[in-house]
């Protein structure tokens, strides 16, 4: 009984020492990834900031009012931001944990903002770079530049007595942020198909990535999500045509963006070319997932039919 007892007693301490040894790995893997989670969303956050006060840091003359709304609206974006990322739970963001649609989105539209006002500060301070950056943009705003294009919408919103110079620098800024959107809208096309988003051989959680998305909602969910695909899609292709007529409306009522306010050009122009490459990034998104969730459906009901069940 003796010898029973004691290998009883041993046993027990193995398995107590893996149970402890395991809680003990759950306990760090837990407390790496809360401080995996608390990184990124404080690198989120300062990405977001820095993107914010660019334009404010990078044109000359700026107003120290301005400044102070710039630096508001950083720390206001960046905090948002971090609460967003840090939290376990959604609120506004989406796909925030299906990379890379967040990130591409991000790179587009610091890419239009540096360059814009890399554009506006060679006009005072020319460099190398600013001359460059021009002078590529004012090629690809002559090739774009054609009846009927969203470049020729621009530019044709000016007033008429806008000089020659001006009109030019317009169309260099439009042209290159156009160009820039749609770069990232084939970016995320090719990472889409090459990597297989938004699966990666993992889980998706539709509630996380679309806060916004109610599926109780009504109807069906692959329905609704196609039809909002291409509501966004629409919209993306139809934006940049009807924003100039908007602008152009709006002008007779509010004081127009003169180029005497580069940092207003800079955030009007980078919203005009992003908006719409953004709708166009979620159209496809929206309806990748709705392929997805059909595939699921019509895996699960191939495989209750080989159970030789009723499919609901």
């Amino acid at each position: 009984m003796g010898k029973i007892e004691a290998s009883r007693h041993i046993v027990r301490e193995i398995f107590g020492k893996r149970a402890r040894h395991r809680i003990a790995s759950d306990r760090i893997k837990g407390k790496r990834a809360v401080i995996s989670q608390l990184t990124g969303a404080i690198v989120r956050a300062l990405l977001i900031a820095v993107l914010v006060a660019t334009p404010s840091l990078l044109l000359p003359g700026s107003n120290p009012d301005t400044v102070q709304i710039v630096s508001l609206f950083a720390l206001f974006g960046g905090l948002l931001t971090f609460i967003e990322y840090s939290s376990n739970y959604p609120s506004l963001i989406e796909f925030r944990d299906a990379p890379p649609f967040n990130r591409v989105r991000y790179v587009s539209l610091f890419l239009t903002v540096f360059l814009l006002s890399a554009i506006f500060r060679g006009q005072t301070d020319p460099t190398t770079f600013t001359r460059f950056v021009e002078a590529t943009g004012s090629v690809i705003g002559q090739a774009i530049d054609f009846p009927y294009s969203p470049v020729r919408l621009v530019v044709m919103v000016l007033p008429e007595e806008t000089n020659i110079a001006n009109l030019m620098l317009v169309r260099t800024i439009a042209g290159l942020s156009y160009l820039i959107s749609l770069v990232g809208l084939a970016v995320f096309v090719i990472l889409l198909r090459l990597q297989g988003w938004p699966s990666h051989n993992k889980p998706f959680n539709v509630w996380v990535n679309l806060p916004t998305f109610d599926p109780s909602a009504g109807g069906d969910v692959v329905g609704r999500l196609n039809r909002d695909a291409r509501l966004n899609i629409a919209l993306g292709f139809l934006l940049p045509f009807l924003s100039p007529a908007i602008f152009k409306a709006a002008s007779s009522v509010f004081n127009p963006i003169t180029l005497d306010s580069p940092q207003a050009i800079v955030w009007t122009m980078a919203a005009w070319a992003f908006l719409p490459s953004s709708l166009f990034m979620r159209g496809i998104a929206m309806g990748r997932i709705a392929s997805m969730i059909a595939q699921k459906r019509a895996q699960s009901c191939a495989l209750a039919e080989q159970n030789g069940l009723q499919p609901a």
